[in-house]
């Protein structure tokens, strides 16, 4: 079972629909076992990746929420499947906006239970794409929980719950 729904495929949808330039310096934000980490690399990217529990030596241990990075250090900060589990989606978008370049893009799949595009435009980020998929996340997770093998056990809040893939941007100055 992959870390989030669509795997390694869903990554490259996501760094398509960005159009980074070649050489970006990128951050996954919960990268776990890094799969996404090194396939950034693979395609020229300068990429690291954090978690608070690393399963990978090159993915370094940290929080989400509070990363004790520089200021405005990354091109670009991918995260699937985290924000959501980090207690504080607020938090984690004002996290990743801090950690951008002017003109820097977050690179962002997760659930949500209340509106992403203004949650996205309270952290600081525009919106540049949304696509739903709600659909193929709950045929995900429906079949991690028949297997047994669900990335995580979280309670949900009661309500209408989306899966959103978001591409915002950091539009202090410049772009990417």
């Amino acid at each position: 079972m992959n870390g989030h729904p669509g795997g390694i495929a869903h990554t490259r949808h996501l760094l398509d629909l960005a159009s980074l330039p070649a050489g970006a310096r990128i951050l996954d934000l919960g990268a776990g076992a890094g799969e996404s980490v090194l396939l950034m690399r693979e395609l020229g990217y300068d990429a690291s990746g954090l978690d608070l529990s690393p399963r990978a030596e090159f993915v370094q241990q940290g929080d989400l929420l509070q990363t004790g990075l520089p200021d405005a250090s990354f091109d670009a900060v991918l995260s699937q499947c985290s924000f959501f589990v980090s207690g504080n989606v607020q938090q984690a978008l004002q996290e990743a906006h801090r950690l951008l370049k002017p003109g820097g893009k977050l690179l962002l799949s997760d659930v949500f239970f209340s509106p992403a595009e203004a949650l996205m435009q309270k952290a600081g980020l525009t919106v540049l794409c949304t696509e739903d998929l709600t659909a193929q996340w709950r045929e995900y997770y429906l079949d991690a929980l028949w297997h047994d093998d669900a990335p995580c056990r979280i309670s949900f809040p009661r309500g209408k719950c989306s899966y959103l893939l978001l591409i915002g941007r950091k539009d202090d100055h410049g772009s990417v």
